[in-house]
């Protein structure tokens, strides 16, 4: 992450598209980012991995590597994993979509886009996944989230919001900001169901890019990293209601 005050933030493009980066370049960085590139996903993994970007524009059809394969690997080194990464592909299908959040993807948006868009879809991004992680309790002033409480137990999960960390059966679980959050809200609420409208407008605020089904992705995703003993759930789904954090025994 920069510390230039200048400069908004670091962003890392990969793609093979010489046009399109040079579009982003030029566009984003008068926005005021600081833009580095990548031709391939092997290189954009390298790169990922020395400078440690603020975000990660990321094509899908890469010369070597898939972008869901890129996003994978980037997400599963414990270096990079926290890296917001926007898909940016000509693939416009639900199903690519789907598949595009489930490897770790915070956005998804299809060739031809706006730029315009495209700067508003950053910063959004950029405004709820930077939190705070200073050694004292947070609100996540970027959405409707407030909690005072420093750490959450239950069963065998412990979560320390100012440390941003995740332990379950004393193992540490990385998570995405998002997913974070969303954890950090159903337990300040344990036992409340909430609809995915409550979760949008809780957990992405006034983001009107993100779709509904996006919720279901991130749960499934959430679902998938602190339930690893397969005996305890810790979320549960409420048919025709939502979802909610399981407080009970």
């Amino acid at each position: 992450m920069t510390n230039d005050n200048s400069i908004k933030g670091d962003i890392l493009v990969i793609d093979d598209e010489i046009d399109l980066i040079e579009l982003l370049k030029y566009n984003l960085a008068k926005d005021g980012y600081n833009i580095q590139f990548a031709l391939n996903g092997y290189d954009g993994i390298h790169f990922a991995e020395l400078t440690k970007p603020d975000l990660i524009i990321l094509d899908l059809m890469l010369p070597d590597l898939t972008g869901y394969e890129v996003c994978k690997r980037i997400k599963a080194n414990s270096a990079t994993s926290e890296i917001p990464i926007i898909f940016l592909s000509a693939k416009q299908e639900e199903v690519d979509k789907i598949l595009g959040f489930e490897a770790g993807g915070e956005d998804y948006m299809v060739k031809p886009f706006s730029v315009n868009e495209l700067i508003a879809r950053i910063r959004a991004i950029f405004k709820r996944t930077y939190i705070n992680t200073s050694n004292r309790p947070i609100d996540i002033d970027s959405t409707k989230i407030s909690t005072k409480q420093s750490e959450f137990n239950f069963k065998h999960i412990t979560v320390n919001v100012p440390k941003h960390s995740v332990t379950v059966k004393n193992q540490e679980i990385k998570l995405s900001p998002t997913e974070f959050k969303l954890l950090v809200f159903l337990m300040t609420y344990a036992g409340e169901v909430f609809s995915r409208e409550k979760l949008l407008d809780n957990i992405w605020g006034n983001d009107s890019f993100v779709e509904p089904r996006t919720v279901d992705v991130h749960i499934r995703r959430l679902r998938s990293n602190i339930e690893i003993d397969k005996t305890v759930k810790f979320i549960d789904t409420v048919r025709g209601a939502g979802y909610r954090f399981v407080n009970e025994d």
